[in-house]
């Protein structure tokens, strides 16, 4: 005969394989984007794509906060059984619950900090948070297969009435914390997301994760002088800001998407990266690396591939909802691609080179 805990632990557990997975899954997703190897392909569109898997990365990681909570709770009279080891197998899975628990632990935490965008740590968060997760999800495995007989068996009864009222209270909490925090990407919830940690609060109604003074590029940006390198087999065409202007304009709504799980669509305006290709005498659809007057950081560089550098809406924005760019959304220039991580949308430029 099942415990009532076991009725609780299995069905709170299924829970939260289910969203541990999600948060897995689209988080691989994000990683493979930003360091793709060679057999992963990203499409350009839909232009909202990444908006809604890094979007469910993220809420769905705040979802597992209070499942994660309420199976510990349910389960935290057999962590204080006697004998504490049995036998070899009943150590291994003790082995299994200690390294699932530190793992999703260190995945949620971290995971909260850096949408906070506070790192109070040395270590360099995606790598770790990425190893980390690898380490996560294979111990949510082990545990699912171990505990199996005991999950099939619970899944087929009803909890008493007071277990129903903890399971409530479970699901009541984990819906609270996706409500309060999904407006940051869900735009009908913005107005009662009362934790929501981003808006459309900021210059030109747009957020800014890393403004042109901490990136130290003010006096380079404003610099009169400034010159946009093109760079191709055929040589280096460069363009000041005038004669970008004059060149050919398209202009499309457009989501920026962060990894931290916030997004808001606004309105750009630029030169289309094809047409610019085309100009410098290159072809569309050539992987093309970025470089930002911005020095120090991990993304001064990116590069765009193929998929994107052939898509019309690939822009070099020179316009923000009918304004001028302002410097901390990247002025005098910067990429805006469909269907990009933030990270990826390099401000600032100052070169860009075909590959």
């Amino acid at each position: 005969m099942n415990t009532p805990s076991e009725r609780v632990t299995s069905r709170i557990g299924l829970a939260l394989a289910v969203t541990f997975t999600l948060c897995f899954v689209t988080g691989l997703i994000s990683h493979l984007i930003q360091h793709p190897p060679s057999w992963f392909g990203w499409p350009s569109r839909p232009v909202w794509l990444y908006r809604v898997t890094q979007g469910t990365h993220v809420i769905s990681g705040i979802a597992s906060v209070p499942l994660l909570l309420a199976k510990l709770w349910s389960v935290y009279p057999k962590l204080f059984e006697r004998p504490v080891i049995r036998s070899l197998p009943h150590a291994l899975e003790r082995l299994s619950i200690l390294v699932l628990s530190a793992a999703a632990f260190f995945e949620l935490v971290t995971g909260l900090f850096n949408v906070a965008q506070n790192y109070p740590w040395a270590f360099y968060f995606p790598q770790l948070h990425y190893a980390v997760a690898w380490v996560a999800i294979g111990s949510i495995l082990v545990h699912i297969a171990v505990k199996l007989p005991i999950v099939r068996r619970s899944l087929t009864t009803k909890p008493e009435p007071s277990r129903r009222a903890f399971l409530r209270t479970t699901w009541l909490a984990a819906g609270v914390a996706v409500v309060a925090t999904a407006g940051a990407t869900v735009p009908l919830l913005r107005n009662v997301s009362g934790l929501s940690w981003r808006s459309d609060k900021g210059p030109q109604g747009l957020p800014v994760n890393r403004t042109a003074s901490a990136a130290g590029v003010l006096d380079t940006a404003n610099d009169p002088g400034w010159r946009l390198s093109v760079v191709t087999p055929n040589g280096t065409k460069t363009y000041s800001l005038e004669e970008l202007r004059a060149l050919p304009r398209t202009s499309a709504e457009l989501p920026i998407a962060c990894v931290e799980g916030w997004s808001e669509s606004a309105g750009w305006s630029g030169v289309s990266l094809p047409d610019l290709l085309r100009h410098a005498g290159s072809t569309p659809g050539t992987p093309v690396r970025v470089f930002s007057l911005e020095k120090a950081g991990p993304y001064g560089i990116s590069d765009l591939p193929g998929e994107h550098t052939a898509d019309d809406l690939t822009l070099l924005a020179l316009e923000l909802n009918g304004e001028v760019l302002d410097a901390d959304h990247g002025f005098p220039c910067r990429i805006i691609a469909p269907n990009r991580p933030g990270v990826l949308q390099t401000k600032w430029v100052t070169r860009l080179e075909t590959l």
